[in-house]
């Protein structure tokens, strides 16, 4: 079990403590979830079926756990937004974080700010899709979702995000808030 755990950690750590990282936006608290996920792994390994990879187990885990934190959370609901401190959080990595590119280019950073303006399950697919870079089908395993309920929660995502981001372009931001926050639902 030991080599399993240590090659599994050695495959996917960074990976899936940056979707933590971005689904609660603290570092210290993604930190803590990462050991809960891997505590989870190695207490579950053993009923892992082979179903699905073991990258789409370890990331189903993680979500879950975020959504377990977010729920032992008072106002739980308020503190899904989206709300980097850009300057503030910092990961140790070979390659520039999403962070670090947005401060190099105020477009991808206005993408990420739109990000406020979409459901936890919209966030979720897109973070995934486009920067994690799993495929559509290994989105669905992770959710436990079909196909189709991913391509659907990617598109009106992907619409929030459009509708966000011309309404900061032109600022027009904050007069269709409600609109794009109920998009999806």
């Amino acid at each position: 079990m030991h080599s399993i755990f240590q090659q599994l950690y050695e495959k996917y750590h960074q990976d899936v403590f940056q979707f933590l990282f971005y689904m609660v936006k603290s570092r210290e608290t993604a930190e803590d979830l990462m050991q809960e996920v891997y505590i989870k792994v190695m207490k579950n390994y053993e009923k892992f079926e082979g179903k699905s990879s073991e990258r789409t187990w370890l990331y189903s885990i993680a979500r879950n756990t975020a959504i377990d934190y977010y729920r032992k959370q008072r106002n739980w609901k308020q503190r899904l937004s989206f709300n980097f401190e850009w300057g503030r959080d910092s990961i140790k990595d070979d390659q520039p974080l999403p962070e670090e590119v947005a401060l190099l280019n105020d477009d991808i950073k206005s993408v990420y700010k739109s990000l406020e303006k979409c459901t936890i399950d919209q966030k979720t697919v897109l973070i995934l899709r486009y920067v994690q870079d799993l495929s559509i089908v290994e989105t669905a395993e992770i959710l436990n979702w079909t196909v189709s309920k991913v391509k659907t929660t990617q598109h009106r995502a992907l619409k929030a995000l459009k509708a966000s981001y011309v309404f900061e372009e032109h600022g027009e931001e904050g007069q269709n808030d409600e609109k794009i926050n109920t998009a999806g639902k």
